[in-house]
């Protein structure tokens, strides 16, 4: 079982197209960020949470990388061939 949030899995990341993995980095960055500020100030409860959210963010730059490097396809290429 990945560690990370449910939703963000390797399965689910390939069938992301590049603008939708761009906005869930987005927002992964954000809750990061947010997450750490409550670290700071002591007011966060569940420390294995940015474990989960950093390996989220490698995740997407992973995939967002084999995609550039032309190791993993990328949906909306298919989606347009089909056409």
């Amino acid at each position: 079982m990945a560690i990370g949030s449910k939703n963000l899995s390797m399965d689910a990341l390939n069938g992301f197209d590049n603008e939708r993995l761009a906005e869930e980095l987005k927002k992964a960055k954000a809750e990061l960020f947010n997450l750490r500020f409550q670290s700071a100030t002591g007011q966060l409860e569940n420390h294995g949470r940015l474990k989960a959210v950093r390996r989220d963010i490698a995740r997407i730059y992973t995939v967002l990388n084999e995609r550039e490097l032309a190791i993993r396809p990328n949906p909306a290429d298919a989606k347009e061939e089909d056409k």
